[in-house]
């Protein structure tokens, strides 16, 4: 491995290439999309193809709905809500954790909820809000008001991710029609803390790195995983040696968790330590790959067919059928948050040029969610703005909600199938469709990998805004890293 100072190793464009590219899309295609601009046309703003984006954004939040309607009829009870693959966690979390008391409740400890503060506080104000009534109309009020912030949430990070990317503000539909918002967006409340983690890079995208800290010290106590983005931060630093704002991020950020955890520590620790005490506890959970030995072990011959995948699944239980103790999945976890990390600094400092802060911050949360104790259907939202962010194809985005369709539909038939095999998805078939799921995450983290070494070295010309390698070299997201030169570039060999 060698260390060496940056340098641009890459002649600029040719006249002659210039020459060849000057009229930008050919005029076969552009024809049949009005053709370019004429000389006297105005340029029209960014925002008037980003206003349908945002009215379009509550779309997959009303087929959600519509895909929960048999609960929002009958309420969160019994089996029947995985049969019909309209499970959410936001019912029953509220009753059993009495968040229909309100807000004062969970702060003072009579209400609880195994949820990171701010997640914990924003479930109980909607619990607040949802009137008094029976079991079902309070869980189906409870349900509707989320969905209602839900749906402003959304209409946020479109606008978010479009004003992050105003040279392609278009890339803000992968999160207003993104398929698997429509899987994930009511299983639980993960919405807030990535509506908080697209917040605080899109503050970073527009110089302002205080309240970037801000917004992310905020979503780290929604949701954990944004600490990635400041860990991206931190490695993008590292290479450009620009460190005073980011410094400022993570000082604010640091302070916003403290001004947070303070006030519960003095009159309710357990809301604090709750949720990160609940998770080391956990065995291996449902879309994890450490349950799979758990998954084979339960496993039967006769649940398999056609007779060729009994023979594999005998020959796997004999190897690995036997559930993995507590302490091991503990460390396989930490593991992979390890390996995350040490990747994602290979990438931050061995590509050729700087990966963008999403491209990292996506490539290092696939494998801390592919590697962790479980990966619940909704974990996968964490995904979907990063992956807009990060600039990947609508292909890629599709092939990935393919197989969390997959998985989507394979969890709830084996949940249902624990009380009724007879009906159920066979334990050896579920490990199948889970292993799908992470091979389409981890399909998404190659992608962004490809992308990132792949940006082209040169720097692009002022004075000829047609550069076709333009949008590949301009790194929207930089914030304060624009027009940093690197400093520092690790090459393996």
């Amino acid at each position: 491995m060698t260390i060496a100072p940056a340098g641009r190793h890459e002649a600029p464009p040719s006249v002659h290439d210039k020459a060849a590219y000057a009229g930008g899309l050919p005029p076969a295609v552009e024809a049949p999309l009005g053709g370019p601009l004429g000389r006297w046309a105005r340029p029209v703003s960014w925002m008037t193809g980003v206003w349908p984006l945002m009215l379009l954004s509550v779309l997959p939040l009303q087929v959600a709905l519509f895909q929960k309607a048999w609960c929002l009829d009958h309420g969160w009870l019994g089996e029947n809500q995985f049969w019909r693959a309209c499970f959410s966690d936001l019912p029953g979390q509220a009753q059993t954790g009495g968040l229909w008391d309100g807000l004062s409740a969970y702060v003072t400890g009579r209400a609880h909820v195994d949820q990171p503060l701010v997640t914990g506080v924003v479930m109980s104000i909607v619990g607040n809000l949802t009137p008094s009534g029976t079991v079902v109309l309070q869980q189906r009020a409870y349900v509707l008001l989320f969905a209602a912030l839900t749906a402003a949430l959304l209409i946020l990070m479109t606008w978010l991710v479009a004003s992050a990317l105003p040279r392609h503000p278009q890339r803000a539909a992968q999160v207003a029609l993104s398929p698997v918002v429509l899987l994930t967006v009511l299983i639980s409340a993960d919405i807030l803390g990535v509506a908080l983690c697209t917040a605080g890079i899109w503050a970073w995208a527009k110089r302002r790195p205080v309240l970037a800290g801000i917004l992310l010290g905020a979503a780290v106590m929604a949701r954990t995983y944004p600490v990635l983005v400041l860990i991206a931060l931190a490695l993008l630093a590292v290479r450009t040696a620009r460190w005073h704002e980011v410094r400022q991020t993570l000082v604010a950020a640091g302070a916003t968790v403290v001004a947070i955890v303070a006030p519960f520590l003095v009159v309710n620790p357990g809301a604090v330590t709750a949720p990160y005490a609940a998770w080391w506890r956990l065995d291996a959970g449902f879309g994890s790959p450490w349950v799979v030995p758990q998954l084979l072990a339960s496993a039967t011959a006769a649940e398999s067919s056609p007779p060729g995948v009994n023979a594999v699944v005998s020959a796997l239980r004999a190897v690995f059928g036997h559930a993995l103790p507590v302490v091991w999945v503990n460390g396989l976890a930490v593991l992979g948050i390890l390996v995350a990390l040490v990747l994602g600094a290979l990438m931050a400092l061995g590509a050729p040029r700087r990966p963008t802060l999403p491209q990292l911050a996506l490539f290092m949360t696939a494998l801390v969610l592919v590697t962790g104790k479980s990966f619940p259907v909704q974990a996968s939202l964490w995904l979907v703005p990063l992956v807009a962010l990060a600039g990947l194809r609508w292909r890629d985005h599709l092939i990935w909600a393919g197989t969390e369709a997959v998985h989507f539909v394979a969890v709830w038939l084996y949940i249902g199938g624990l009380s009724k095999p007879d009906r159920g998805l066979p334990p050896a078939w579920y490990a199948v469709f889970l292993l799908i799921r992470v091979a389409g995450v981890l399909y998404l983290a190659w992608r962004v990998w490809w992308l990132a070494h792949d940006r082209p070295r040169h720097t692009p010309e002022p004075d000829w805004p047609e550069d076709p390698e333009r949008d590949a070299v301009v790194d929207e997201t930089a914030g304060d890293f624009t027009d940093a030169p690197d400093r520092l570039i690790v090459t393996v060999r």
